[in-house]
């Protein structure tokens, strides 16, 4: 039977690559924990910079534009805080300085909850294969949180530890508990609609189908609309 997350984590912390990246995954579940009250905190690893399909256009204005988006779509979501990594796009690692970064966040903010891409999602049928920067972050998230973060030992200087007890993986193909968020899908358009240098004309078909997933997902959940993660439990 599928299992509903009916109860509005405390504090959250999202970890994503690009700017756009926490509102197509998840930007209904996060305005839903808001909403309720919750400390919802994002971080952004890229500083997306290269996220233009003009091979002429500055790479410095591009991060900006996307830094301006993300800010609007950011108080559309009702954030409690965004922060910017500002890595260079498809050029950063899972390593020891993002994993002290991450860590450093997790102890200031202190989670219940890490919110993150899946990273073993690699191929969605035939058309779509997940983005290298997802995947980096999936695993730099988890492994930040678990056992870094909880520990002592690393990353001294960074704040207290604090163990984090689950983390939710976005765009999953083993999603076990889902998000009603028929209350507030309408807020998670809006916020992808701040997007528009990668919309490119295209945000009707693209919230149509953002609109059509949080429906098949709804349908798994038996409700009507719902955001899918796969659980893990770290502590």
């Amino acid at each position: 039977m599928a299992e509903l997350l009916t109860e509005a984590p405390r504090r959250v912390l999202a970890v994503y690559a690009h700017p756009d990246d926490a509102d197509i995954s998840c930007g209904a579940s996060l305005a839903k924990w808001a909403r309720a009250g919750s400390q919802v905190h994002v971080v952004i690893c890229a500083a997306g910079e290269k996220g233009s399909t003009n091979g002429l256009a500055d790479p410095f204005e591009v991060k900006a534009e996307r830094a301006r988006e993300v800010q609007e779509s950011a108080r559309i979501l009702n954030l409690t805080g965004l922060h910017m990594l500002e890595r260079p796009d498809g050029e950063f690692e899972n390593d020891v300085t993002l994993r002290r970064e991450l860590v450093r966040l997790m102890r200031s903010h202190r989670p219940e909850v890490v919110v993150c891409p899946d990273p073993t999602a690699v191929f969605f049928g035939s058309h779509h294969y997940n983005h290298r920067d997802h995947r980096v972050v999936g695993w730099a998230a988890l492994d930040a949180a678990a056992p870094a973060a909880a520990s002592a030992l690393y990353f001294p200087g960074t704040g207290s530890p604090h163990p984090i007890p689950m983390a939710l993986l976005s765009g999953s193909l083993e999603a076990n508990v889902w998000v009603d968020v028929e209350a507030t899908l309408e807020e998670k358009l809006r916020a992808v609609a701040c997007h528009r240098s990668q919309l490119v004309d295209a945000n009707d078909w693209f919230a149509s189908a953002l609109r059509d997933g949080a429906e098949q997902a709804g349908r798994q959940a038996n409700v009507t609309y719902a955001e899918g993660f796969r659980r893990v439990w770290l502590a």
